[in-house]
């Protein structure tokens, strides 16, 4: 039977009920039997989760709640911490996954026989995919330590049956690393997956900065096939929890031999003797306190001692420190790494030796900080055996594929143009130039005073087209401006206001006459994503979702997209360019019924500023939409289908405004950079 040591709080209970917030407090008001605090502080209190649901069922008040959500609230209200509880479960569900039968066994029972019979299985895995006790990441928890999390290793399980070991505990830990966006630095899965191709096949494969355990996973998954028991990922972090939860992360996703320690890496390196295929790392930015004083006479400082405010050279000559001849090593370098005079004997001595291979400068919003376009360093360990230095070295640049909306990155299109590069320049040597992406520049071009290694100075610019391109971008918007005077709305004869009977979205929902499904945080569909910039910007789908057994929500033809987050009066209404795309987060999506209400007057009438005021609500940061108390009017359909073709109208000037906006943009662009270039007469 499940103890009340799970923690559940105010928003937690909203979210069992599927109700708002003020609901609660109003319960915590009015009913006297409701379930006292056993935690947290006066503002934030936490209770009890057993007995809050007994209360929610008792009241008919607990709503139908996904078996994943309810694990997720076990782990969120954990007493010992979600960290705690996700290491709890991770080692529980690899036991799972590799032991079925023996969890069988000792889940059999009371929660008290589980605690205390599960350490010895949960050693007899640990042992052989991590090693020694004193020398892993993950140690067995005892029986008092499990104790509290018995419940939660049972719904963990039973989670498991429904989705896999794996998935299961993707999904926890992804809304844990969600839920505190502060504390960890990801690597997201495009730039994870771009760095393991740069990498290359790889047996042996180390992070020293290993995080969460994003770039070991994209290098096992880039091999092709299963990893084996052949093949090592080799992790460290300075944060023990960290180190924890990616060896439990990459015991469940492959076969292969997972070692990590918690330590610092440039002070305490746990795998000195390594000599690896690969080394994928994203090292911390600007830290002070790397170990300048105490580490001046280390040799991995084979290329130089790095300067106080050169942390991020320390890393590179780490990571080359522990390669094998040949061996290659990819890091993700913030762009000031490859220009601050402090580090320039130390990149003039990479490029001279031919450590350095490439320089690859990716577009804003390509990881945090998103608003820096950060490097990618590549580099090869030379041969011990002096030879000559490689002649050239490849710069790279990006920026051309910068998303037009948050979120809209193209990766696919960035590892094409990386990799088309890359690769050839990898084997031969050399690649042909590609003005404004990529040119293969001598060494000694770059040895200069500066040793300036920024992609963005070498590059030759982009072919401009010079007067030819800026005529078609004038006509263009010569043309769309003259759509726009004929799209203009008429004048409006004014009238008093009318009053008509309303209704509500939600009493529409409950009465059939439409659905009402909101975004979510994942799915295993490789479609486009329609996001709320998207619908706020009025451009196509742009973002992504993360990989998850949650089915995303694909949007139809005449659906109606509302953002709930950010204020503002938006509807868009879903065409067929648009259709088949996942609904992203922080949007509801309506769909009407046909036969009882127009979409286009179903949009228009959300999009009232006064219905949005009416439906929404203020925290300390943000304006959030209540969808379900937007009001329409009550009208027949053919008098609706009168509004919806009015608002299909404003709809298409709106949109023009915004394409002659655009075009009107990139014209006075052109014409800059036509004048300054000297590709456009002045006269």
């Amino acid at each position: 039977m499940q103890e009340n040591g799970t923690e559940v709080t105010a928003a937690g209970i909203a979210r069992l009920a599927g109700v708002g917030r003020a609901a609660v407090s109003n319960w915590r008001r009015r009913h006297a039997d409701f379930p006292k605090p056993v935690g947290g502080t006066e503002t934030s209190p936490s209770f009890a989760l057993t007995e809050i649901e007994d209360w929610l069922r008792a009241q008919g008040k607990l709503a139908e709640v996904p078996l994943r959500e309810r694990v997720w609230q076990q782990v969120a209200g954990h007493p010992q911490g979600p960290v705690t509880a996700l290491i709890h479960v991770g080692c529980a569900l690899l036991l799972v996954h590799d032991r079925p039968t023996v969890w069988l066994e000792v889940s059999a029972g009371s929660d008290a026989r589980l605690a205390d019979l599960l350490p010895a299985p949960l050693d007899q895995v640990l042992t052989p995919r991590f090693g020694a006790i004193r020398k892993r990441a993950v140690a067995t928890p005892t029986a008092a330590q499990l104790r509290p999390s018995a419940p939660l290793l049972r719904a963990a399980a039973e989670l498991a049956a429904e989705l896999d070991a794996r998935k299961a505990f993707e999904f926890l830990l992804g809304r844990h690393l969600d839920a505190n966006p502060r504390q960890y630095t990801l690597t997201p899965t495009g730039l994870a997956a771009l760095m393991a191709d740069l990498a290359g096949p790889a047996t042996t494969v180390l992070d020293p900065a290993c995080g969460t355990g994003a770039l070991l996973r994209a290098v096992a998954a880039a091999q092709g096939a299963p990893a084996t028991e052949e093949q090592h990922l080799d992790g460290q972090d300075s944060a023990p929890e960290l180190a924890a939860l990616t060896a439990l992360r990459l015991a469940l996703h492959t076969r292969a031999v997972v070692r990590t320690a918690a330590a610092d890496t440039l002070r305490a390196d746990a795998f000195d003797s390594l000599r690896a295929d690969a080394v994928v790392c994203h090292p911390p930015f600007n830290e002070r306190n790397w170990g300048h004083d105490e580490l001046a006479y280390d040799p991995r400082w084979e290329y130089g001692f790095p300067a106080r405010t050169e942390s991020e050279l320390a890393w590179v000559q780490h990571a080359l420190a522990r390669l094998r001849e040949g061996g290659v090593a990819v890091l993700l370098m913030p762009p000031a790494a490859a220009s601050r005079r402090s580090g320039r004997r130390i990149r003039a001595d990479l490029l001279r030796r031919g450590a350095l291979r490439a320089v690859i400068a990716l577009p804003p919003g390509a990881a945090p900080p998103y608003n820096l376009p950060l490097h990618l360093w590549v580099l090869r360990k030379p041969a011990l055996v002096a030879q000559a230095a490689r002649p050239e070295v490849l710069l790279a640049d990006t920026g051309v594929f910068t998303a037009d909306s948050r979120g809209g990155l193209d990766w696919q299109a960035v590892r094409t143009a990386v990799l088309d590069a890359w690769r050839p320049f990898d084997r031969t040597g050399t690649v042909p130039e590609q003005p404004g992406l990529s040119r293969c520049v001598p060494v000694i071009e770059l040895l200069d005073d500066d040793v300036d290694l920024a992609p963005a100075r070498h590059l030759p610019p982009p072919a401009a087209g010079g007067g030819e391109r800026l005529a078609d971008v004038r006509d263009s918007l010569g043309e769309t401006l003259r759509l726009t005077d004929r799209l203009t709305p008429p004048p409006a004869a004014p009238r008093p206001p009318v009053r008509w009977p309303l209704t509500t979205i939600g009493e529409l929902a409950r009465g059939g006459a439409l659905q009402l499904r909101t975004g979510g945080s994942g799915g295993h569909a490789r479609v486009p994503v329609l996001t709320d910039h998207d619908v706020l910007a009025g451009t196509a789908p742009s973002g992504t979702l993360p990989d998850s057994d949650e089915e995303p929500v694909l949007t139809e033809a005449g659906d109606v997209v509302v953002p709930v987050l950010g204020g503002g009066s938006i509807a868009r209404v879903v065409d067929e360019a648009t259709a088949g795309a996942a609904l992203g987060r922080n949007l509801a999506l309506l769909r009407p019924d046909p036969a009882a209400l127009d979409p286009w007057f179903l949009a228009g009438f959300l999009r009232g500023t006064a219905n949005n005021r009416q439906a929404s609500s203020y925290a300390s940061t943000a304006t959030r939409l209540d969808v379900r108390r937007l009001q329409l009017p009550r009208l027949p359909l053919e008098q609706q289908r009168v509004y919806g073709e009015r608002f299909r109208a404003l709809a298409e000037f709106e949109e023009t405004l915004r394409l002659a906006g655009r075009l009107g943009e990139q014209l006075v662009r052109g014409m800059y950079d036509g004048l300054t270039d000297g590709t456009v007469e002045p006269g």
